[in-house]
């Protein structure tokens, strides 16, 4: 599991290690591995001795491990410059090592000639508020010029918030990002992540400091193989969970049957659909139990789905409000967002998953798309506050909040391909049939996007992806998960 933890936790951390270890040991272990990355990252190329190599370097600390990572490649042969955004602010002992190694300080970012790597050492994980002017139009000078040349971000991609992922004007885009001690949120949450490229954790001892339990958490094949319900010789299918099924309309017929085959897929022991497009359901799945509803007469269920391609009318309204008023699990997704009603859902005794997308997630809390998808963390983890609910995000990265105090979960298996329309309605189905199963909220939730993503995955082999393609994948992305 990838664990993320906020800047100040992390610094703290950092203090108590200090006060351990001779002074200096933490940032030759991270100009260590820094150093190490460059290294192989040239090497896929070339080599490093001979190689060009640019630091940009700001103050403090994260500069001084840009330039005792340079000494180091100096050593090894590489010529190494360094642009220094703030001269009289440079990292003194860090300086001093660079030039002592062979290392030489440009006068400006003209005239650098070739470059095989850039080092991105402005700023670290304390800054905020975007890049300063001076290392703004360095960092412009720089890739106007080698836009095509590989960028190391030293712990942090410059420009990017550490602690919410958030980017506030131009930032580095970095081909990879070499972190210290552990991930921090920026290097998981889009837009941040976006900006980070491949990442590279480096030990420099700091885990027996580190606080439980951390700020985010991104499970990875273990984890969920771990959560999968796998059914028993003696299992039946309302041991293997049953899940009601509230989608479709007139209009969106399509919508229920994605739904049901998400769950299907999913490994739901039975499906109950109710709704009006059973014929269409039917036709495709006659395994499923059809009834005209209302969804409390329907039978017995383990958990409910409602809401994709649900329409507005009056029924749909009734509809809603009759599952949200049962005492199982429910999810709530797409126009079952729109016609919940707040009180209801805070004051249910059983859990409550909402799946919204960023249009969705503003107009639950009245605010600007935009202001969702430019602070995602903050968004999902206001709407778990204030609906006092499991949240699953959906975006470039999915995220799942509760309204307790437990880590905020990142989902890594995210793909463009999942852009797609129906896509959300095979999630809501999948995530329901593992809530039947009796998951928890926070765990199905997150088992269902972790195998969603994978889904959209096998069913694309790089192709274009439809939700059909999504609902088909899931088996695959399951045994991948079970094979590790």
């Amino acid at each position: 599991m990838r664990r993320a933890y906020s800047v100040e936790t992390v610094r703290a951390a950092e203090a108590a290690l200090m006060k351990r270890v001779p002074e200096g040991a933490l940032m030759q272990r991270a100009a260590a591995g820094l150093a190490a990355a460059c290294g192989d990252l040239l090497r896929r190329t070339g080599r490093v001795y001979g190689s060009r190599v640019l630091l940009l370097v700001g103050s403090g600390d994260n500069g001084g491990d840009a330039l005792y990572a340079g000494a180091r490649l100096a050593r090894r042969g590489a010529g190494v410059r360094a642009l220094l955004v703030s001269p009289d602010q440079a990292h003194a002992g860090g300086l001093a090592a660079f030039l002592a190694a062979g290392g030489r300080v440009a006068d400006g970012p003209d005239g650098l000639g070739g470059l095989d790597l850039v080092v991105d050492g402005i700023t670290g994980i304390g800054g905020r508020g975007g890049l300063r002017e001076d290392a703004l139009a360095l960092l412009r000078a720089v890739t106007r010029e080698h836009d095509r040349t590989p960028v190391i971000a030293v712990d942090l991609p410059s420009g990017v918030e550490a602690d919410s992922g958030e980017v506030h004007g131009e930032a580095v885009r970095a081909d990879a990002t070499v972190t210290f001690g552990t991930y921090k949120p920026g290097h998981l949450i889009d837009p941040a992540a976006e900006h980070a490229g491949a990442l590279r954790l480096v030990d420099i001892g700091l885990g027996p400091e580190l606080p439980e339990p951390p700020d985010l958490e991104a499970l990875q094949y273990a984890d969920v193989a771990a959560l999968l319900p796998v059914p028993g010789a003696e299992s039946d299918k309302y041991s293997r969970g049953v899940v009601g099924v509230v989608a479709g309309s007139e209009r969106y017929p399509g919508a229920a049957v994605l739904a049901v085959s998400g769950a299907l897929h999913g490994g739901a022991g039975a499906v109950r659909y109710v709704g009006p497009g059973a014929d269409a359901v039917i036709a495709r799945f006659p395994e499923t139990l059809v009834h005209a509803g209302p969804p409390s007469k329907a039978g017995r269920v383990q958990a409910w789905v409602i809401g994709p391609g649900l329409g507005d009318g009056r029924w749909a309204e009734e509809a809603v409000a009759d599952v949200l008023g049962a005492d199982v699990p429910v999810l709530v997704d797409a126009d079952g967002l729109r016609l919940l009603d707040p009180e209801t859902v805070r004051t249910r005794t059983a859990a409550t998953v909402l799946t919204p997308h960023a249009g969705e997630a503003a107009a639950l809390l009245g605010v600007a798309r935009e202001e969702v998808e430019a602070g995602r963390l903050a968004a999902v983890r206001e709407l778990a506050a204030r609906y006092r609910a499991t949240v699953l995000l959906k975006g470039s990265t999915t995220l799942v909040a509760e309204a307790r105090d437990t880590p905020v979960r990142v989902n890594p298996t995210g793909t463009g391909w999942l852009a797609t329309a129906g896509s959300g309605d095979v999630l809501s189905g999948l995530t329901g049939s593992l809530l039947a199963a009796g998951l928890a909220p926070r765990d199905a939730a997150s088992v269902g996007a972790y195998l969603h993503g994978l889904a959209a995955r096998h069913g694309s082999d790089g192709a274009p992806v439809s939700a059909q393609d999504v609902a088909h994948g899931i088996p695959a992305a399951w045994r991948d998960v079970r094979a590790g």
